[in-house]
């Protein structure tokens, strides 16, 4: 990174800056009033101790109750802003870092396990939750107080307000590095292992139906468990090394009030301080190291703030797979079917890698409906990710109503198409809201409508909640193919003039699959569609069907449908076989 972690990560805070310098200022307050308190406090006593009229100590009893009350509102008001300023940043934080990485989806997350980016959009952005409160502001308000307690020990003699600095050193200094260097590479494990317990646990939560069949439960159980008990371990070095620091700073005040009272015995016995002073010298030293003592835990934090931000930045800082053009062509008129054109398009995930599509040629007329076909990982999949836009191809173009797609914006894109894919994902809430992402203003009797060309809405009427069933996370609560035709009726609610059929029907039984289709084609007459699968009720439909095979694309079927044909053709897996002759590419 060009630049340093910690300068980006106060770049973040500068939005909130204002409540964080409010906190700063009450919180050196509540210093200074304790500081001021303990010292009047102690003055009063020892007064007491040699006047006879009480009205001599007036002045010092009514300090005592203004310190004590202005002691408690400037702390309470400090909490008030830190905490404020705390939350907004936390939001902040989750906002940009979701704006940050949406564009990166789905392309550049791919690779990173699902626990592991759960693990950094929740605990990696929690752990900068102590960030501002208990690394930036300890200092700013540490260096504040200690040059007040200073200055008041140097207003008595400037030995003793030199005394104060060099013990505040040593425990808002020298200690902090101390504990710095014992826990830097703990601080910067434990995010990294906590982000590997996340994944792991989310995987035994996911794929426990997986792991049940493989018999791997039990494996995968112990795995997380060593490694939590690895985590646990590595987070009590760390508290470890935190008690440590503080039983130090404890210890070091304890040493400075010593050392503070044997320089003021002399000045007292010498008639240079009057003895009413004595006991406030040292107990104002002690006082003044809560400015300090935060200080050891807070360069402790610091080490694990900017391994979480390191985290978070290395994900945010990699590059979109697909950027818009920097003067983005109009979007296509809405509700007009636009055709398809591939013309020479070839892609491979990695740069000099294996190449998926290869000199792919094809066109699909405004209107009407194409069927692809081909054996599994042979790129189909892959093409309609390319014509969603969401990996960026290196040769060839796709033309979407004769504008090439990557001259628009990929939204613009995607709002032109309606895609069924063979992942369908779905939320833990209610069917209504499942298919309300299509089209947030939907009414019921449209979504009504469109499950029942799905097949869906007797299923769902016979749920005792209806449409307001909660379906679980990834719509466990449904059987894979109710998701499927969730999925569908998704699709046929956002009615976008381009309709992707990916392995549509996959989930289904003969029957249903049959309905299913005989109820989709009025939906798709007029829409412009693309149908990828094997399944002949499905690829039937088609005005042409194509096969792609190691990259390539031929035609197998252009014209009318012929019964059996397709279905020989899939099954076969020879294209050209059962009868079949190839025509030019479409």
């Amino acid at each position: 990174m060009t630049t340093p972690t910690f300068a980006r990560l106060l770049g973040l805070l500068s939005s909130n800056r204002r409540w964080l310098a409010a906190g700063a200022v009450l919180g050196f307050l509540a210093i200074a009033a304790n500081v001021t308190l303990v010292a009047t406090s102690a003055y009063l006593v020892s007064k007491a101790a040699t006047v006879t009229n009480v009205a001599e100590l007036a002045l010092a009893i009514t300090a005592v109750r203004v310190l004590a009350i202005g002691r408690a509102a400037f702390r309470y008001l400090e909490r008030y802003a830190t905490h404020l300023a705390t939350l907004r940043i936390l939001a902040d934080l989750r906002v940009w870092f979701f704006a940050a990485i949406e564009p990166l989806a789905p392309a550049r997350l791919a690779t990173h396990r699902s626990g592991d980016l759960l693990s950094r959009i929740s605990a990696d952005v929690d752990t900068l939750e102590d960030f501002a409160v208990r690394v930036v502001l300890p200092p700013i308000v540490a260096v504040m107080a200690a040059a007040f307690a200073c200055l008041l020990l140097a207003a008595f003699d400037p030995p003793l307000g030199i005394v104060l600095l060099v013990f505040l050193g040593l425990v808002g200094v020298v200690l902090p590095l101390l504990t710095r260097r014992l826990s830097r590479r703990g601080s910067a494990t434990f995010v990294a292992r906590r982000g590997e317990v996340s994944a792991l646990a989310v995987d035994q939560v996911e794929g426990r139906a997986d792991l049940a069949a493989l018999d791997h439960v039990d494996d995968h159980r112990k795995r997380l468990l060593a490694e939590g008990a690895d985590l646990d371990r590595l987070a009590a070095r760390l508290a470890a090394v935190r008690g440590l620091g503080g039983a130090l700073a404890v210890t070091v005040a304890g040493l400075c009030a010593v050392v503070v009272l044997g320089l003021a015995v002399p000045l007292v016995t010498g008639g240079r301080v009057d003895a009413v002073f004595l006991a406030l010298l040292p107990l104002a030293a002690i006082a003044a190291f809560e400015a300090v003592q935060p200080l050891p835990l807070s360069l402790q934090l610091l080490g694990s703030s900017q391994a979480a931000a390191g985290r978070l930045f290395d994900l945010v800082d990699a590059p979109p797979a697909v950027t818009d053009p920097p003067t983005p062509a109009p979007a296509l008129p809405p509700g007009l079917p636009p055709s398809i054109e591939l013309r020479g398009l070839a892609f491979a995930y990695q740069p000099g890698g294996r190449t998926v599509l290869n000199a792919i040629d094809l066109t699909v007329a405004a209107g009407s409906t194409v069927a692809i076909i081909g054996p599994s990982g042979s790129g189909k999949s892959t093409l309609v990710d390319l014509l969603l836009r969401f990996h960026e191809f290196g040769q060839g173009e796709i033309r979407l109503g004769g504008c090439d797609i990557r001259e628009l914006r990929a939204d613009d894109v995607r709002r032109m198409l309606g895609v069924v894919s063979q992942r369908v994902d779905l939320f833990d809430s209610t069917i209504r809201d499942n298919l309300a992402l299509a089209d947030p203003d939907v009414t019921d009797e449209s979504i009504e409508a469109a499950c029942r060309i799905a097949q869906l809405h007797d299923v769902i009427t016979a749920l005792p909640d209806g449409y307001a069933t909660r379906i679980g996370t990834d719509g466990h609560r449904l059987s894979g193919g109710e998701r499927r035709r969730l999925a569908i009726a998704r699709a046929i609610i956002k009615d976008a003039p381009v309709l992707v059929l990916d392995e549509a029907t996959a989930d289904l039984d003969a029957i249903t699959e049959e309905r299913l289709v005989a109820a989709l084609r009025p939906f798709i007459a007029g829409r412009t569609t693309l149908v990828i699968g094997h399944r002949p009720a499905l690829v039937n439909v088609a005005n042409v069907v194509v096969e792609l095979r190691g990259g390539r694309l031929r035609t197998i079927r252009a014209g009318p449908v012929e019964p059996g044909r397709v279905q020989s053709a899939s099954a076969s897996g020879r294209g050209h076989s059962q009868g079949m002759t190839a025509t030019s590419r479409s």
